[in-house]
């Protein structure tokens, strides 16, 4: 494969991911060099690396992706497996879904911390039109993290096994973030609507998340707006928070 033959943007280099992938699952060339030279270029971005299917991310070659597709029966159970697998990636590039919040979220967090807390975010986003339930637990493991990281930076002790909300006070205190730190009702107000954001995420998370096993009846199943709901609240708030900390870090 030569430098010519890759294409200039990302969403014509995905489809073309795609497609060699499809070649090769349903009769087609097997251009391993092509699917080499493509993943290749994906894995080398973070964000974009956290929205590749699985199967790409494990796979170095299309040889080894065999296992996975090849038990999946039928030429059109194939392209259908992979055309779910690439549309997070695919709506992403295409700018479906995004909102204003995702790029001034997605920056804060880059640039505090681009190999974890960005790529939780990153994944996050990729979720909240796909998979609700991932994206809620996504939505709340972002806050988790950004505050276990602010509280490492800032060498505050916590027990690596609190909950979320327990989480947010031990930093709200650190950042002087804390309702009860301030006087003016309005700072006290908005401070204090953060802190029941928190505990409105965990219990959203709770009843609508995969993250526990769940009996008997289940009143409602999470929707689009749920997990759109979830991921925004959480990115808006992680980005203030490392926004504080950045600027209290600076002075």
């Amino acid at each position: 494969m030569t430098f010519y033959d890759m294409p200039d943007s990302w969403l014509e280099r995905a489809r073309l991911l795609e497609n060699v992938m499809r070649e090769s699952c349903t009769g087609g060339e097997r251009d391993e060099p092509m699917y080499s030279a493509l993943r290749s270029e994906f894995m080398q971005d973070d964000q974009l690396k956290a929205l590749l299917p699985e199967m790409v991310r494990t796979n170095r070659t299309l040889a080894s992706l065999w296992g996975e597709l090849g038990e999946i029966a039928g030429y059109k159970g194939r392209r259908k497996h992979l055309n779910d697998a690439f549309t997070p990636i695919i709506d992403h590039l295409e700018g479906a879904n995004r909102a204003p919040l995702d790029v001034v979220a997605g920056d804060a967090l880059s640039t505090f911390d681009s190999d974890g807390v960005h790529t939780v975010w990153t994944k996050a986003l990729a979720r909240r039109t796909t998979d609700p339930e991932g994206a809620i637990t996504m939505a709340r493991t972002l806050l988790e993290t950004v505050c276990k990281r602010v509280l490492d930076e800032r060498n505050e002790t916590y027990d690596d096994r609190a909950d979320l909300p327990d989480l947010y006070k031990a930093v709200a205190t650190s950042l002087n973030l804390a309702p009860d730190q301030h006087t003016e009702a309005p700072i006290k107000a908005i401070l204090g609507s953060a802190m029941n954001l928190v505990n409105g995420l965990g219990t959203l998370r709770n009843r609508l998340s995969d993250s526990h096993g769940r009996g008997g009846k289940i009143p409602v199943k999470p929707s689009q707006r749920h997990a759109s709901l979830a991921v925004n609240m959480a990115g808006a708030l992680a980005a203030f928070i490392v926004e504080t900390h950045q600027e209290k870090a600076a002075t």
